[in-house]
C-alpha cells in the first residue's frame, strides 16, 4: 500500500503523487526565484520549497497541478517540511484529483439531514425565511466549500463541518443561558459564513475569487441577504432583518479582523467567541496531528505564531 503525506518519518523520502495545494513563486535574497509550495494528499500537506525555480515552473507547478514528487522529509523548526530532489508534471487527464483531497469527517448527506432538523428550530418567519433561501442558492458550494485556503477547516466540506459545529456548540450555550434568542443565535450561525461559497474558489486549488479578493465573504453575503429580503417583501428596516445582518457584519469581532461593525447585541458576541473557539480547536489539533508526544508544534500563523504542546 502507498504511503500518505502523514504516515511519512522524518528523514524518509517521499515519493508519491501528490496534489500542488498552493505555490507562490518568490525571490530570496541572493535574488534567486523559488516556489514556495504546500504539497496535499487526503492524510495532509506538507511544505517545500523549488529552488533555481524559472517562470516557466510557476505554470507547470501551479496551484490545483498534481506533481510526482520526491524528496526527503525534515523538520524546520518543528515543522515538516520536504527538501524536495525532484518535482515531475503528471497529467490531468489521467488523475482524478479528488482522492488527493481531504475531505469533513461527517458525510455531506448526513450534514444535509442535521442542517435540515435544525431548520424547524428557527421558528421567526424573517430568519427562518432568510436562512432557507441562502442554503437553497448554495447549497451545493456550502456542502463542499472549505472553511478557508488555509488554517481552518481547509478541506472539502470544511465550510458546513465547521458550521455545524458552531450551531451544536451555540445549541449548547443557549441551553446554558435562557438569556439568549436561541433562534437569532443559530440563524446568525448558520449563514454567518456563507459568502465564502463566493470568496473561495472550491474545495481543490482553492484560490480567492475576484469578488472574494476585492470585497471579502461577510460583505457579500450580507449583499445577497438585502437582495433575498427584497424579494421576499421583507422591510428592510425591520428589526428582526437588522438584528441577522448585525450577526454576520459584526461575527469577526474586531475592525481590524475584517468586521464593518462590533457585536452590539449578546448573540452577535456569542457567535464571535464560538466562531473563534471551533476554528481554534480545529487548527490546534490539526497542527498536533503532525507533533510528536513531548514536543511542540509548528507555529500557527492563525494564533499569533504561538507553538502548542503534545503531551499525550
Amino acid at each position: 500500500m502507498v504511503k500518505k503525506i502523514s504516515e511519512f518519518n522524518v528523514n524518509e523520502i517521499i515519493d508519491l503523487n501528490v496534489l500542488i495545494k498552493q505555490s507562490d513563486l518568490r525571490i530570496a535574497k541572493n535574488g534567486k526565484k523559488f516556489l514556495s509550495l504546500i504539497f496535499e494528499d487526503s492524510s495532509g500537506t506538507i511544505g517545500g520549497k523549488y529552488w533555481d525555480a524559472k517562470d516557466s515552473d510557476a505554470e507547470v507547478f501551479a496551484t490545483g497541478k498534481v506533481t510526482h514528487l520526491i524528496g526527503k522529509k525534515e523538520l524546520y523548526q518543528n515543522t515538516p517540511q520536504v527538501r524536495i530532489t525532484s518535482l515531475d508534471a503528471v497529467s490531468d487527464s489521467s488523475i482524478d484529483k479528488s482522492q488527493f483531497i481531504k475531505t469533513a469527517p461527517i458525510s455531506k448527506d448526513d450534514m444535509e439531514k442535521e442542517f435540515n432538523e435544525i431548520f424547524f428550530e428557527i421558528t421567526n418567519p424573517v430568519w427562518n425565511r432568510v436562512v432557507r433561501n441562502l442554503i437553497q442558492r448554495h447549497q451545493d458550494k456550502f456542502f463542499t466549500h472549505p472553511a478557508a485556503k488555509s488554517n481552518h477547516h481547509d478541506f472539502e466540506g470544511g465550510l458546513a463541518y465547521h458550521t455545524l459545529s458552531m450551531v451544536k456548540l451555540a445549541k449548547s450555550v443557549s441551553k446554558l443561558y435562557p438569556q439568549v434568542n436561541k433562534e437569532l443565535l443559530l440563524a446568525g450561525t448558520i449563514i454567518h459564513d456563507f459568502g465564502k461559497t463566493v470568496e473561495l474558489s472550491g474545495s481543490i486549488g482553492t484560490e480567492y475569487t475576484i469578488e472574494g479578493n476585492l470585497l471579502g465573504h461577510i460583505v457579500l453575503i450580507d449583499g445577497e441577504i438585502v437582495l433575498i429580503a427584497k424579494e421576499l417583501g421583507i422591510d428592510e428596516n425591520d428589526e428582526s432583518l437588522v438584528l441577522l445582518r448585525h450577526m454576520v457584519l459584526s461575527h469577526h469581532g474586531l475592525l481590524e479582523y475584517g468586521s464593518p461593525e462590533r457585536p452590539k447585541i449578546l448573540e452577535a458576541e456569542l457567535l464571535h467567541y464560538i466562531d473563534e473557539m471551533d476554528a481554534s480547536i480545529n487548527m490546534i489539533s490539526k497542527a498536533l496531528e503532525n507533533t510528536q508526544i513531548g514536543s511542540f508544534s509548528e507555529r500557527i500563523f492563525g494564533l499569533d505564531n504561538r507553538a502548542f504542546y503534545r503531551y499525550k
